[in-house]
């Protein structure tokens, strides 16, 4: 899909961070654009930041949902056929993501499942609700967001990382077996999967508020200089996000840390979860 003018593209989590930068790429480029997220404000800026960027006759949607929530994820496809009078959709991102659930062990389980739930689940139910309606198209790409924990589960030796790694490691190995899937049952249907590394977003004080906790000005400004420190922005990783989709690459690495460390992990894979692992990577 070297071209996404005319498309119609599904964007998860479209509310903040690559989720916007994705869906005012696509909208610039003339692609039709249904985005949802949880976060009916963070959506109302989405959608003027796109229809600013688009060429006149683009179509951008905002929908609320849980994408954890199957039910919802049903609603949020119903609701786009009706808003796209279409029955076929051409791109969906899922991309929706929150942080939490570090430890198996010592923490709360509603913040282990909730953050599973949305990074894995909201993976799961995208892809059901919406692959028909790709299959349905004349081609179709499906892009699943997982993370260099999806191929390293950690922060570092002395920080767990459960929840989140485990979410994203099982959307790194469904979408590398949907692949199979797709090309011996809908071989005109492409799935990629993108590993980003350390990207400039708001998703840890966003991680946060998904689960309920309050924002101190401690907190915020930890979570302001993860953004701003950042080796790229969220709008350089969907640049390369969506050039990695118009090269049809299933494997999205997504920044030069994220390139970096894939090559550490491959070559050393016995030692990548000890100290002097962590001391190579400078």
């Amino acid at each position: 899909m070297e071209t996404f003018t005319g498309r119609i593209a599904v964007v998860t989590g479209g509310g903040d961070g690559m989720g916007r930068a994705l869906a005012r790429q696509l909208a610039a480029e003339g692609c039709h654009v249904a985005m949802c997220d949880i976060n009916e404000d963070a959506l109302t800026v989405t959608k003027a930041v796109c229809e600013e960027a688009a060429p006149t006759g683009t179509r951008v949607t905002t929908h609320i949902c849980d994408v954890s929530d199957e039910a919802a994820m049903t609603a949020f496809r119903d609701e786009v056929l009706e808003a796209h009078a279409t029955d076929h959709v051409h791109l969906v991102f899922n991309n929706a993501g929150i942080g939490g659930g570090g430890s198996f062990v010592t923490e709360d389980r509603a913040a282990w499942d909730r953050t599973f739930g949305v990074c894995w689940g909201g993976v799961y139910h995208g892809t059901r609700a919406f692959l028909p309606l790709l299959i349905a198209a004349e081609e179709g790409h499906l892009v699943n967001t997982s993370s260099v924990n999806g191929f390293w589960a950690c922060l570092g030796p002395d920080r767990p990382h459960t929840a989140y790694s485990a979410a994203k490691f099982a959307v790194k190995g469904f979408t590398e077996a949907l692949r199979v899937d797709l090309r011996l049952n809908a071989p005109h249907v492409q799935a990629s999967v993108v590993m980003p590394g350390h990207i400039g977003t708001n998703i840890a004080a966003n991680s946060m508020r998904a689960h309920g906790a309050e924002v101190s000005p401690e907190i915020a400004e930890l979570a302001d200089a993860f953004r701003d420190n950042a080796p790229i922005d969220a709008e350089q990783a969907a640049t390369e996000i969506l050039d990695g989709v118009r090269e049809n690459r299933w494997r999205i690495l997504v920044g030069d840390d994220a390139r970096f460390l894939d090559e550490a992990v491959r070559s050393a894979p016995e030692t990548a979860y000890e100290q002097a692992f962590l001391r190579t990577l400078g």
